[in-house]
């Protein structure tokens, strides 16, 4: 009895050791096969990239249009930062081979600071290569800060539904004095600096304060006009009421009121205006093998993860 009882352990301890042996190198095959299929992909990334920035550097040697785009909300921490952009648009006109560039915008606005370095370096540029054009197109919407940039271009293309305008200065806040009060909550807030909480939501509205910050808002909005002015020039209509108030209009009405010079699009402005057909796109775009790297780095740590955590893989 203790012999069959011995020698069924000794045949269920086998068992379970060669199927151990299986999982292993079934384990193993699979993860050979992945880290072939792995570097096999990261070779064709490579192959891909190389050839498409072989055509790319081909194609910038030949007379063309540049385009830059400036999409979203203009702002340090968005794609539509300044030096993006400024980058973007220094590598288009630094070509020989652009004949003109446009910029290409659809953005409801930003940072002023960050508008108006786009808006000096556009400038600059401009009289650093006074035979390369400058046209800024709008798609979809162009205003407030995004208008601010485009009223440097030497002309401005919309559509007419684009929205174009908004040429003012906000600031937003909200005052809970009444709900924390309900409540009963007590507000405690220490300051060094009599003014350091004047837009405090949870305390009254201080009317220094408030007087304060709207000195610093026209100061602003100020800086906006004169760069539009400066920009646009005698094609404003400046008896149009309203036209710096922050009011909005259609890319048709905009003509009228000298916010837009004229109908176009990207396509018509490259082939009719600036006469070279063929566009290249110079924005700054995130690079390839750097979004590779990074999610392939995910994908590692995740698996690492997985094998050292999850007992059933070991």
């Amino acid at each position: 009895m203790n012999d069959n009882n011995t020698s069924w352990e000794r045949e269920v301890v086998t068992q379970l050791a060669e199927s151990s042996l299986r999982e292993q190198r079934r384990a193993r095959r699979w993860g050979i096969f992945f880290k072939s299929l792995t570097f096999a992909y990261i070779g064709a990334i490579i192959y891909i990239y190389g050839n498409a920035s072989n055509l790319a550097t081909d194609k910038l040697s030949e007379k063309h249009t540049a385009v830059v785009e400036l999409n979203g909300v203009i702002a340090d921490t968005e794609k539509a930062n300044a030096d993006s952009i400024i980058s973007s648009l220094r590598d288009a006109f630094d070509n020989e081979s652009s004949a003109g560039v446009i910029l290409r915008v659809n953005s409801p606005g930003g940072s002023p600071v960050q508008s108006g370095y786009i808006y000096d370096e556009i400038r600059r540029l401009r009289e650093k290569h006074p035979d390369t054009p400058l046209y800024a197109v709008v798609t979809d919407i162009c205003a407030s800060g995004c208008y601010y940039v485009a009223s440097a271009a030497d002309k401005i293309y919309a559509d007419k539904a684009s929205i174009v305008g908004s040429i003012g200065v906000r600031m937003d806040n909200f005052g809970f004095v009444d709900a924390i009060d309900k409540l009963g909550i007590e507000r405690r807030t220490l300051t060094a600096g009599e003014n350091k909480a004047l837009l405090d939501p949870f305390l009254p509205e201080n009317e220094n304060a408030k007087a304060h910050m709207q000195t610093l808002l026209t100061e602003i909005h100020q800086q906006f006009i004169d760069s539009v002015k400066k920009g646009r020039g005698d094609r404003l209509n400046t008896s149009e009421k309203g036209l710096f108030s922050g009011l909005i209009w259609t890319g048709e009405t905009a003509i009228n009121i000298g916010l837009v010079d004229e109908l176009a699009s990207a396509s018509y402005v490259a082939r009719e205006v600036i006469g070279e057909e063929t566009i290249i796109n110079y924005t700054v775009k995130e690079d390839i093998l750097e979004r590779f790297a990074e999610r392939l780095g995910a994908t590692v740590a995740q698996v690492l993860s997985t094998q050292l955590f999850n007992p059933s893989l070991k």
